[in-house]
């Protein structure tokens, strides 16, 4: 049996805890003297001195000892607790206040403010944003307990909402620990029934190709009839392989760009293929930045969720008009694949075919308690023109995703329409697009007769030694908290690329061993290694079905 508990612990404790010190301090009041808790039919308060003198001094007076009791915390529990009051967090104010300025933002603090609600019920969003941007501006900084004293009037807390939102939180947590198990049971079973291939024997795909890179080309394009402006980046092999060169798009994630996927550029470009990134304006790095310095008031423009299949489409036309002048009709250009990560990732299965399943983004974005972030993301789409949008792009014949966010947008139905070959890969660790909410609980849905589903044990969304240095000293602060090196991520990531687009769009024989023990060739990949890799295909499609069953009945959800 696996054991993961003393490194998902860590991760998603700061989430549970956000949610426990919010219960006890998220909405205190104008000089904050009681904070009031609703249980059906019974309604408590505690004084905001008692949290105080607890946060300061760790003393558990008769007030806060009857809220304790009611929770049945733990003495391990208190401690946690009150760290988190203290927790001072590192934010610039101005970015707080213009995050939680965008559409994005206002619908965070609606969620929080639909838990935490000015005495009578309504949705405190208004103090709580005022009360946070207030706290961060003080010298003391944005603390859970100056949380409190900032806020502008006593809150009432439905107690009822957040203990049905923390115990989801911690469903979420032991799911995530128990499908690391499944996920490798059923990979073994899988690879059990395959003739394993003596890959020692066989090219190594992690390692370059024979075919060499050239030097990164950037193209500056104008789409006028979208007046859409962005640019390319372009990597091709040095040598050019017999026949015709096949190409690869790449789609990049939410504040992101092309060139931070350079090395995926390359490494494929080392195996002959020409792989295009195409910037994504709009939800890109530039956006984000634009946010952050105060000349945009959106996280993303929901317009993205049609712009960016047009971004491909029209990068492929564009390869299509150059293709004869600057590339001697060599790039084939009839059979694409495609690779997108995150909100790519989304962008790549909209491309594959994929449609929005309006009615079900409207479920799933009301109000519920399981925490999947990504509907962030998601939800935006909903201010949009509700029509039935076609992005599917016949040129795309496979798409390999990475971290995609797909469950709400598309649902069963819309996903139903990916019939090409297909890779969902998920992280264990990823708290932008749980693992057990997105990629596992999709997989089924997709009709793709050549489908695989890989669970990346330790991989979190992001490469993390990419990120600023406040995230860095965040996550350095979780001292429990194990990471797998991205190196050996970019591995793996690496080592299942290859041979899967060398078989579905190249055709390429010589790489069959691996798709045809693709589970056993997942084994062969992380052999050795701490955090592993796990993948099925679509054999074991519904016995995955069957264990996110077993799974909800033994905890009673339906």
């Amino acid at each position: 049996m696996l054991k993961r508990s003393h490194r998902l612990n860590p991760w998603f404790r700061p989430l549970v805890l956000a949610v426990a010190s919010a219960l006890i301090t998220s909405l205190p009041v104008k000089a904050a003297e009681r904070i009031f808790f609703t249980f059906a039919p019974v309604h408590v308060s505690i004084r905001t001195a008692s949290i105080e003198r607890f946060a300061n001094e760790g003393v558990v007076d008769a007030n806060l000892r009857f809220y304790f009791d009611l929770l049945g915390t733990t003495t391990e529990q208190r401690v946690e607790l009150r760290q988190a009051l203290n927790k001072r967090l590192d934010i610039d104010p101005i970015q707080l206040s213009r995050f939680f300025n965008t559409s994005m933002g206002e619908r965070i603090l609606a969620r929080i403010g639909s838990l935490v609600t000015i005495q009578g019920g309504r949705n405190g969003v208004k103090a709580i944003r005022g009360a946070m941007i207030s706290a961060a501006l003080d010298p003391e900084g944005l603390t859970a307990i100056n949380f409190l004293r900032k806020l502008p009037t006593d809150m009432q807390i439905q107690g009822q909402l957040v203990l049905e939102a923390v115990q989801a939180t911690k469903i979420i947590v032991d799911a995530t620990q128990e499908f690391i198990v499944r996920m490798a049971k059923l990979s073994a079973q899988e690879a059990a029934t395959q003739t394993p291939a003596d890959f020692a024997k066989l090219i190594d795909p992690r390692k370059p190709g024979p075919y060499g890179v050239q030097p990164k080309l950037r193209w500056q394009l104008e789409d006028k009839s979208r007046n859409r402006n962005f640019y390319v980046d372009i990597y091709q092999p040095q040598r050019q392989r017999a026949g015709k060169t096949p190409v690869i798009v790449f789609s990049h994630g939410l504040a992101s760009r092309p060139e931070d996927f350079a090395t995926v550029g390359e490494h494929l470009a080392s195996y002959g293929y020409l792989v295009i990134m195409p910037q994504h304006p709009g939800s890109d790095f530039q956006q984000a930045q634009a946010l952050l310095s105060g000349l945009s008031r959106e996280v993303f423009y929901q317009n993205e969720f049609l712009d960016r299949p047009k971004d491909v489409s029209y990068v492929l036309d564009e390869l299509e008009r150059r293709n004869q002048r600057e590339f001697s009709g060599r790039l084939d250009l009839s059979s694409v694949g495609i690779i997108g990560h995150s909100f790519g990732g989304t962008t790549a299965l909209l491309v594959a075919g994929a449609e929005i399943d309006w009615q079900n983004l409207k479920r799933e974005c009301g109000p519920g308690n399981y925490p999947n972030t990504s509907l962030f993301l998601q939800c935006q789409a909903l201010d949009l023109p509700q029509d039935k949008y076609a992005f599917r792009d016949e040129r795309i014949t496979s798409v390999f995703t990475l971290n995609p966010v797909t469950s709400a947008l598309f649902g069963r139905e819309g996903l139903a329409k990916v019939k090409i070959p297909v890779v969902l890969l998920a992280g264990s660790f990823d708290p932008a697009a749980p693992a057990v909410l997105e990629q596992m609980r999709t997989f089924p849905w997709l009709s793709s007769a050549d489908k695989y589903l890989v669970l990346s044990d330790g991989q979190a969304h992001v490469d993390f030694s990419q990120l600023d240095a406040g995230i860095s000293d965040l996550l350095g602060s979780m001292g429990e908290l194990t990471l797998p090196s991205p190196d050996l991520l970019n591995t793996y990531r690496d080592g299942l690329l290859v041979p899967f687009f060398e078989v579905y769009l190249s055709q390429n024989s010589e790489f069959k061993p691996f798709i045809e023990s693709y589970s056993s060739y997942a084994q062969h990949l992380s052999q050795g290694q701490e955090f592993k890799i796990y993948l099925i295909s679509g054999k074991s499609s519904q016995a995955l079905v069957d264990e996110i069953q077993q799974f909800r009945a033994s905890r009673g959800l339906r």
